[in-house]
C-alpha cells in the first residue's frame, strides 16, 4: 500500500513536467503545421476559352437623354468569360462627345473590357476625327495612325506606346509615343518627335 502511495506521489511530481513537454510537443507542432494550413489553395489554371461567338455584330451605347454616343461593330468576336474581355476582328467604332466632336476608329483587330471602359486596338489603326466648326472657325480634320492605340472610352484619352503619325490638315507629327486628351484636344509627344508645319492659309 505504502509503495501505491509513493508511485502516486513520484507521478504527481512528474505530471506537470510530462503536461509541459506535451504542451510544447504540440506548439511546435502547430507553428509548423499552420503555414501549411492557413496557405490559400492553389488557383486553378485559368482557362482562355470563349463562352460566346458575335459574327457580323453591331453594338450601340446610349445616353440618359437617348443620344447615341458610340457604336462598335465587327465582322467577328469572341468573348472570354475568365478574364471579361471581348476580342473583336476588322472592327469599327463610331463615337460623339457632349461637344459634338465625332471619332471614327478601325483597325485589324480591338480588344475591349466588359465595362466598355478600355477598347485596345492592334493592327493598321487609323483613327480619324472630321473637320468641324468651333466659334465659327474651321477645325482642321485629325487622323491618327499607329499599330496600337489604347482608348479610354469614358475619360475620352487615347494612349500608344508604340509609333504614331498625327495628321491635323497639312501639318503632320510622328512621335514614338502619344498621350491625347480628347476633351481639351492637348496632345503630349515623346520620344523621338517630327513635325511638318504648313503655314495657315490666308
Amino acid at each position: 500500500m505504502n509503495g501505491i502511495r509513493r508511485l502516486l506521489d513520484r507521478l504527481a511530481l512528474y505530471l506537470p513536467a510530462v503536461l509541459m513537454a506535451l504542451f510544447a510537443l504540440g506548439s511546435w507542432w502547430l507553428v509548423r503545421s499552420l503555414p501549411s494550413l492557413l496557405a490559400e489553395p492553389k488557383s486553378k489554371q485559368v482557362r482562355y476559352e470563349p463562352d460566346y461567338f458575335l459574327s457580323g455584330f453591331s453594338v450601340k451605347s446610349f445616353d440618359s437623354t437617348g443620344r447615341l454616343t458610340r457604336e462598335l461593330s465587327g465582322d467577328r468576336a469572341q468573348h472570354f468569360p475568365d478574364i471579361d474581355t471581348l476580342d473583336i476582328s476588322q472592327v469599327q467604332m463610331r463615337g460623339q462627345n457632349q461637344e459634338g466632336k465625332r471619332v471614327i476608329a478601325r483597325s485589324d483587330r480591338a480588344i475591349a473590357k466588359g465595362d466598355g471602359s478600355l477598347v485596345t486596338f492592334i493592327g493598321n489603326v487609323q483613327f480619324t476625327q472630321p473637320a468641324s466648326m468651333k466659334a465659327d472657325k474651321p477645325q482642321a480634320a485629325i487622323e491618327l495612325r499607329s499599330q496600337e492605340i489604347q482608348a479610354f472610352v469614358k475619360e475620352e484619352r487615347l494612349v500608344s506606346h508604340v509609333p504614331v503619325e498625327i495628321r491635323r490638315g497639312q501639318d503632320v507629327f510622328t512621335a514614338e509615343r502619344m498621350a491625347m486628351n480628347s476633351k481639351t484636344g492637348e496632345y503630349e509627344l515623346s520620344g523621338k518627335v517630327r513635325g511638318v508645319v504648313n503655314p495657315a492659309k490666308r
